[in-house]
């Protein structure tokens, strides 16, 4: 007959109970996996199926004691590295949003809007579609195996039970400044290009000011922005590259990994 003492399952529970709640945290936050098209439950699935590939491989995990207070800091620990994480993934997607809805507003798309289902809000149709091609290029890709591998290894840089620092969280804080930056990088070729038909029109109606402005204006502005648009989405892959790459170090960084 096996006996079980309190201190034995104590451990046990332990050993998954830290690493399913950094787990769950990043697949709670982080895009493609953390949006409202992926149901809870099977979020949760795979919190639980990854937890039980990746608990058994670590070692020195604090005892659990539900009643001591140690423990819920434990636990909030876990959360927030994971949700950091997670948050840092959202700014690769949202410096597209931002480019999107710069460009739509340039172009005279910006009243163009529809719900975007993975954020429950209303976007342009512009950003909605760079939404969409970063989400099959961050798939084909294979970010999110890059993901979770940086995920395991932080449970060997940031080990369960060890004191946060702010220099952990320092770099999240410093690339908010950066979605913006970013996104008026995307979106500059388009918003110059714009700007020149734009002043090219002024110029059509200081010549001939008998033209109606609005009428021819506001169609050609689209169809050159269309135009535009396509143009940009040639070159989509090297610029998703660039900040993935970008994005994936930093998130090495606040872990620590290498």
């Amino acid at each position: 007959m096996i006996e079980l003492a309190g201190s034995d399952i104590g451990r046990w529970v332990a050993g998954y109970l830290w690493v399913l709640f950094r787990i769950g945290a990043l697949f709670m936050t982080m895009p493609v996996i953390g949006t409202a098209l992926i149901p809870m439950r099977i979020r949760l699935y795979f919190a639980v199926a990854l937890t039980a590939l990746v608990a058994p491989q670590i070692a020195n995990v604090p005892q659990l004691d539900a009643l001591a207070l140690s423990t819920w800091v434990v636990i909030g620990e876990q959360i927030l590295i994971g949700a950091a994480m997670g948050f840092l993934l959202q700014l690769l997607f949202q410096i597209h949003v931002v480019a999107g809805q710069i460009i739509a507003m340039q172009m005279g798309l910006g009243f163009a809007s529809m719900n975007d289902p993975a954020m429950g809000i209303s976007v342009a149709v512009v950003a909605q579609v760079f939404t969409m091609l970063i989400t099959l290029l961050f798939l084909a890709m294979n970010g999110h195996l890059v993901v979770i591998e940086v995920l395991v290894e932080s449970f060997t840089t940031l080990p369960i039970g060890e004191t946060l620092q702010a220099a952990h969280f320092q770099t999240l804080v410093l690339r908010f400044s950066w979605v913006m930056a970013a996104a008026l990088l995307i979106g500059l070729p388009a918003i110059t290009a714009l700007l020149i038909v734009n002043l090219s029109f002024g110029v059509m109606m200081r010549a001939a000011p008998q033209l109606n402005i609005f009428s021819i204006g506001f169609p050609l502005t689209l169809v050159f922005g269309l135009f535009i648009l396509w143009v940009l989405l040639g070159a989509a892959a090297e610029q998703y590259h660039l900040f993935a790459s970008e994005t994936l170090i930093w998130l090495r960084e606040m872990v620590g990994a290498r």
